[in-house]
């Protein structure tokens, strides 16, 4: 087991007054039996009431309304989570797996997914765990990471083709793969040891358990990774989502870190 500290910051800035805003901010840690939140605090500027609760993929998130003109709105979470203390996040909820067995938005598989799958020289007839194994090592040898090559939208099927992406496309294609093989997959958004911004993985379900998979770095998700959120893919578990009246043109600032503390 190891307890991590994790800091996560956004400021999004305006150039002109937002008269209202009505946010929904996913970046509290999921409680797994992997990893255990605790020592939360949450800060937001200008100040507004705010509720937590869950979404309907049990994300845990919180969401408010800030009706304060402001030119500048931020929040800072932050806390200590215990990981590690499981190889695998949950069980099973028979009610959800199903909405993560079938191909959707950005994870539908193309013709070149199709064919890179039917021709991956692997035991296809191994059990499962070492099948997903398996396929997450021969992406990461065969799909290459290079930032500022893809954007939000861009499908598994498009970064498959230019051959390079960053986490989220490693996520979505391996998504893509999962589905091939039958295996329910959903895509995880968090935060990793050593980076400065969100990353994101991949939980396959293993008989009845959900394991976690990052192909991005090829390794299993233990004892460096804090999960906030899942998803069908990317768009199911964005950090921040608003709906505001005013506010022009605006910039966004991420600060993250995530230390190993004693």
């Amino acid at each position: 087991m190891k307890k991590l500290h994790f800091d996560y910051s956004m400021q999004i800035d305006y150039s002109e007054n937002v008269s209202t805003c009505n946010y929904t901010i996913k970046c509290v840690p999921q409680i797994t039996a992997r990893q255990i939140p605790h020592d939360i605090e949450i800060a937001l500027v200008p100040p507004s009431r705010y509720n937590l609760g869950y979404d309907g993929l049990k994300n845990r998130q919180l969401y408010g309304k800030n009706d304060q003109p402001h030119k500048m709105f931020n929040f800072r979470i932050s806390g200590n989570v215990d990981v590690g203390l499981s190889d695998y996040e949950e069980v099973e909820d028979s009610n959800l797996s199903m909405v993560f067995k079938h191909p959707h938005g950005l994870v539908i598989p193309g013709p070149s997914i199709k064919s890179y799958y039917d021709s991956l020289e692997i035991d296809k007839n191994s059990d499962a765990y070492s099948l997903a194994v398996n396929v997450m090592n021969r992406l990461h040898e065969d799909f290459c990471y290079k930032p500022n090559t893809t954007t939000l939208d861009t499908t598994a099927e498009s970064a498959f083709q230019q051959g390079h992406g960053v986490c989220q496309d490693f996520a979505h294609i391996y998504i893509t793969l999962m589905h091939l093989t039958g295996l329910p997959a959903r895509y995880v958004v968090g935060l990793i040891v050593g980076e400065g911004a969100s990353h994101a993985w991949v939980e396959v379900l293993i008989n009845g358990k959900w394991y976690g998979f990052d192909p991005t770095n090829n390794k299993k998700v233990f004892d460096e990774h804090i999960k906030l959120g899942v998803g069908r893919d990317a768009s199911d578990c964005m950090i921040n989502r608003g709906i505001m009246h005013g506010g022009g043109l605006h910039t966004q600032t991420i600060n993250v870190k995530v230390i190993e503390i004693e």
